[in-house]
């Protein structure tokens, strides 16, 4: 009996030992803040034949179009990013690890605007519909298609610019 408990009080001072020399390691890990890149200028026309520019960052690779504005602090009112896919077919968004709220504008082949998905709020993980077939997303700040009026049927054309 003696011999077992001289034996539980050895290893439990050996665990203790032991962990009270590992090293307190909080290592912080800091992301680094990704700005905004002008690749390209985008115009939307509306029915009245007004017009929106703005500058624009282009998410054409599979890269830029998984991670798209995620980790970014701010965006100018006049700045979005485009996303350009190859097929076109109903889109799915989310917010995953995207600071900023943002207002979603669908668009078709045609460069048409299909359908909007308005006040993406930051990190939510809920599914963003285009609720239409879409082959081009744009993304803006929260608020813009509202304060543009933008409508279904209006249209965009965009330029990209060579560096």
């Amino acid at each position: 009996m003696v011999l077992k408990r001289f034996g539980f009080i050895l290893v439990l001072s050996i665990s203790l030992l032991s962990l009270s020399n590992c090293k307190d390691d909080n290592k912080v890990i800091t992301q680094t803040e990704v700005h905004f890149t002008k690749e390209g200028e985008l115009t939307i026309t509306k029915a009245d034949n007004s017009k929106v520019v703005l500058d624009i960052e282009i998410a054409d690779t599979d890269f830029d179009v998984q991670t798209g504005l995620m980790y970014r602090n701010s965006m100018k009112m006049n700045q979005g990013m485009l996303f350009i896919f190859e097929d076109v077919t109903e889109r799915y968004f989310y917010m995953k690890n995207t600071k900023i709220p943002l207002d979603l504008i669908y668009i078709d082949e045609n460069k048409s605007i299909v359908s909007f998905q308005k006040n993406a709020k930051p990190f939510d993980e809920t599914s963003l519909p285009s609720n239409a077939p879409a082959k081009y997303v744009l993304e803006v700040n929260v608020g813009l298609v509202d304060i543009w009026k933008l409508s279904v049927g209006d249209s965009i054309v965009f330029s990209e610019v060579s560096n």
